[in-house]
């Protein structure tokens, strides 16, 4: 019987140390000194240290990327999907009042091409240096006898912490309150499935196509924007000192799905789609797709990426506060008495 080595069965050790040596140097840039283990070691050790908190309450949250990856493959824009991983994980966490602290991923390949994982990790580091918070772990895995040739999953984990006294949990949210949607750039990451069937299944279009509905934009970089981090614009309400009563990241389910986790049981949320312009994108989709309207808004953001609730009377600062940290926003629409429910006009 000849001989079988774990190469011949598809996963190549030697690769797999050269992506991870490709990827130290970017790993630890992200260090701060609460990281108390280096690269490459079996744990993560971080130092939560003097918080100044009274309460301290750590917040995590895991996420992956889904079907944004397929596009990745098809354009070759790698490190793309690795910041729209960390903002997606630093939004949810934010609904709550959170400061991110650190962050782990996890990579999973048919076979771990060296350059394609350096391309995702810098990714993933670049947004965390952006949002404040440390790259302290992670794995890349090769299995060929799951995953296609080419194929590859990301996924991410991410811990913030609060002081439990000013956790926004959306308890305070009552009838009038005003809801504030910041703008999203596209799809952000999700409805991706429903995307590319119109797009490349039904439309037969190609990346680089511009067709005259997306006002200039290629297909390729309409799907490929990179999902924002709406931290700095919660950060900024919050030094305003604006009352946040409740938030939501729109993320899958839409507008429909998301704001009513936020919701107290008597409250609903009335959105006037008259205040906020839906994205090109979004009418290309449902115009080439002929997708109707209520599935339009349960599955994609249609061009709010992020949902703050706070009282009538704040709503001017809030916006000013939005706007003063370069984001786009508006009013769109108030809580109404109801049983947690979204009621589009």
């Amino acid at each position: 019987m000849s001989m079988v080595t774990y190469k011949d069965s598809g996963v190549d050790i030697s690769k797999n140390n050269l992506a991870k040596k490709r990827i130290g140097e970017h790993v630890r840039s992200t260090f701060s000194k609460n990281v108390l283990a280096d690269f490459g070691a079996f744990g993560a050790m971080y130092s939560i240290g003097k918080t100044g908190m009274k309460d301290p309450v750590l917040v995590s949250s895991a996420d992956g990327v889904g079907t944004k990856i397929k596009l990745a493959s098809m354009s070759g824009m790698y490190d793309t999907v690795g910041q729209d991983l960390v903002n997606h994980c630093v939004n949810d966490i934010l609904v709550m009042g959170a400061k991110p602290l650190f962050f782990l991923d996890y990579l999973a390949f048919s076979k771990a091409e060296p350059m394609v994982v350096e391309q995702i990790v810098k990714g993933v580091a670049a947004a965390c240096k952006a949002n404040g918070l440390s790259l302290i772990g992670g794995e890349t895995a090769q299995m060929p006898g799951l995953y296609s040739p080419g194929d590859f999953d990301l996924a991410g984990f991410i811990v913030g912490i609060l002081d439990r006294k000013n956790a926004v949990t959306g308890k305070e949210i009552r009838p009038g309150h005003a809801v504030i949607g910041i703008f999203s750039n596209g799809l952000q990451t999700n409805g991706y499935s429903l995307a590319n069937k119109v797009f490349f299944d039904m439309a037969k279009m190609q990346l680089n196509d511009k067709p005259a509905g997306l006002g200039g934009q290629s297909i390729k970089e309409a799907l490929m924007a990179i999902h924002p981090s709406y931290l700095k614009a919660v950060q900024a309400v919050m030094n305003a000192r604006t009352g946040i009563k409740g938030m939501a990241h729109i993320t899958g389910g839409g507008l429909v799905e998301n704001i009513p986790r936020v919701l107290p049981k008597s409250c609903s949320a009335e959105l006037d789609t008259r205040s906020w312009k839906v994205l090109p994108v979004f009418n290309m989709i449902e115009t080439l797709g002929k997708v109707p309207k209520d599935d339009m808004y349960r599955t994609f953001n249609m061009g709010i990426g992020f949902v703050l609730v706070v009282d009538q009377k704040d709503e001017a600062k809030t916006m000013a506060a939005i706007r003063k940290a370069k984001f786009s926003c508006a009013k769109i629409g108030k809580i109404v008495k109801g049983g947690q429910q979204v009621l589009i006009r």
